[in-house]
């Protein structure tokens, strides 16, 4: 009588240890997709961009735009020579962390239209002016031809007194742009 329950015993502890071993796997196959898709899009994106001897400089991480802005270069960068919309230098600035990634950073990714985004959220620094954006499709514009066609603009509104355009499209080219400036706001 002792037989069966022993054997019954093993039988119950090597099908939990078949079980274990399945359910592992299984928790490893399942988290590699989601990865693989969190890493081609995002809910959102902020970008700093700043132009400056034919240099296009962006930036997806606040800190290390503010650092290059007080001291003019990046400890850590991603250069693109001549890949500009019009010839230009392209240099991505990276926060520490990210400086092994290289091309698989957010705004590279951006910019080589590897990675989606729902809601955007732009700075331009060019000629002594900020432009804002809330379409990467205007940044895009703006950055290819010189000048938005639709802008709402306030002189003297910037940080440091620069003159701030928010840049608008057709779709809302009629509206004062109330949620962009406060983000603005908010941002300095």
């Amino acid at each position: 009588m002792r037989l069966i329950p022993l054997f019954a015993t093993a039988l119950v502890t090597a099908s939990i240890a078949l079980t274990g071993c399945n359910s592992t796997e299984t928790k490893t196959a399942e988290t590699k997709p989601a990865e693989v898709k969190s890493a081609a899009m995002a809910s959102s994106i902020t970008l700093f961009e700043a132009h400056h001897e034919g240099r296009i400089n962006q930036f997806y991480d606040q800190k290390t735009f503010d650092s290059y802005m007080s001291v003019g270069e990046t400890a850590y960068r991603l250069t693109r020579i001549g890949s500009g919309p019009n010839g230009e230098t392209v240099v991505f600035g990276l926060p520490k962390a990210d400086k092994k990634k290289g091309a698989e950073t957010p705004a590279a990714m951006l910019w080589d239209g590897k990675y989606e985004v729902t809601s955007f959220y732009g700075e331009m620094y060019k000629h002594g002016r900020i432009y804002v954006f809330n379409e990467k499709a205007d940044m895009d514009f703006v950055r290819k031809i010189g000048e938005p066609s639709y802008m709402y603009t306030e002189i003297g509104a910037g940080p440091k007194g620069e003159t701030v355009v928010f840049v608008l499209n057709k779709n809302n080219k009629k509206k004062k742009p109330v949620e962009l400036m406060a983000q603005f706001k908010s941002m300095h």
